[in-house]
C-alpha cells in the first residue's frame, strides 16, 4: 500500500556515478604537487639505498669484498691488532665520524676479541716484506721484533685508509695503507722501507705496488745507503725475508 505522503521510487533523482562508494576520484593523483612529492620521495629512497650499499655498508672480512671494489675503492677503519710486521686487522668503519663512528652509541668499535671475532679484515701491506718473527719453531730474523714494534706503535688503535688491490691466498686484502701522523698522511709501507724495517716485496709473480714501485725502490736504496735498520750489518750476513722463507721451506738435505 502506498501512503499518500510517501514518494515513489521513480520520483527520486538519479544517483551520479561519482557519488557511489565504488567510484575512485583520480583527480588528486594528477595534481602536480602530489606527483612531484612522489617523485622526490622515490628518488630519495633509491639514492639512500644506493648510498648505503656503496659507501656505508660495513664489510666484515676480506672474503666479503666484492669484485668491483678491488683497485677502485678504499677501506676506512680502525686497526684492532697487529699480527706480524707487515699485516694487521682492520675494523671497517665506513663513513668514519661523519657516519657516527666513535660518538653514536650504536656506532662503536668493539674492544674484546670475542666481539671482534669474524668482524675484521685481514690486511697485508702491499709492496713490502718485513723480517720474519719466530713461527712454528723457526728462529726470528734480525730486526723482526723492531719492525713489529714500529708497526704496532705506528698504527695500532689508529684510523687508517687502505687502498685494496686483491685478496691473496691467505684471505688477506693486499693494500697500500695510509695513516694520519701529526696531521700528515703517511704511507705505512713506505715509512717501514725508509727505516730499514722492510724490503721491497720480491716475487716472481703477484707482487702488488699500485703505482708506487719506483718510489718504494728509491726508499729502500736510500735506507741501504744510510745503513738503516736491517742494512746496518755486514752485507754477507744479510738475508732478505724472501730468502729466509725460501730457506725455511726448503726440504732438508738427504730427505
Amino acid at each position: 500500500m502506498r501512503w499518500p505522503w510517501s514518494k515513489d521510487e521513480h520520483d527520486k533523482p538519479p544517483v551520479k556515478r561519482e557519488d557511489t562508494l565504488d567510484f575512485t576520484d583520480w583527480s588528486h593523483y594528477k595534481d602536480p604537487r602530489n606527483v612531484i612529492a612522489v617523485i622526490l620521495l622515490t628518488t630519495t629512497t633509491l639514492f639512500s639505498a644506493r648510498l648505503y650499499r656503496v659507501y656505508l655498508r660495513r664489510i666484515d672480512q676480506a672474503g666479503s669484498i666484492q669484485a668491483n671494489f678491488w683497485r677502485r675503492r678504499s677501506l676506512f677503519g680502525r686497526v684492532t691488532s697487529v699480527g706480524d710486521a707487515d699485516n694487521f686487522r682492520l675494523f671497517h668503519t665506513p663513513g668514519g665520524r661523519i657516519a657516527g663512528w666513535g660518538w653514536l652509541p650504536w656506532r662503536r668499535v668493539p674492544e674484546t676479541s670475542k666481539e671482534l671475532r669474524d668482524k675484521t679484515i685481514h690486511i697485508r701491506l702491499a709492496g713490502v716484506d718485513a723480517p720474519e718473527l719466530s713461527h712454528f719453531g723457526r728462529p726470528a730474523q734480525p730486526f723482526s721484533q723492531e719492525a713489529m714494534d714500529f708497526l704496532t706503535s705506528y698504527i695500532l688503535h689508529r684510523r687508517v685508509r687502505a687502498y685494496v688491490y686483491k685478496r691473496d691466498q691467505y684471505e688477506r686484502a693486499v693494500a697500500t695503507v695510509y695513516v694520519r701522523r701529526w696531521l700528515l698522511r703517511r704511507d705505512v709501507g713506505l715509512e717501514m722501507l725508509r727505516r730499514g724495517l722492510a724490503t721491497v716485496y720480491e716475487a716472481k709473480s703477484g707482487a702488488e705496488f699500485g703505482k708506487l714501485e719506483d718510489k718504494y725502490r728509491r726508499a729502500e736504496k736510500w735506507a741501504k745507503i744510510k745503513r738503516k735498520g736491517m742494512w746496518a750489518g755486514k752485507k754477507k750476513d744479510y738475508e732478505s725475508p724472501r730468502d729466509y722463507k725460501t730457506r725455511m721451506t726448503a726440504p732438508e738435505p738427504g730427505r
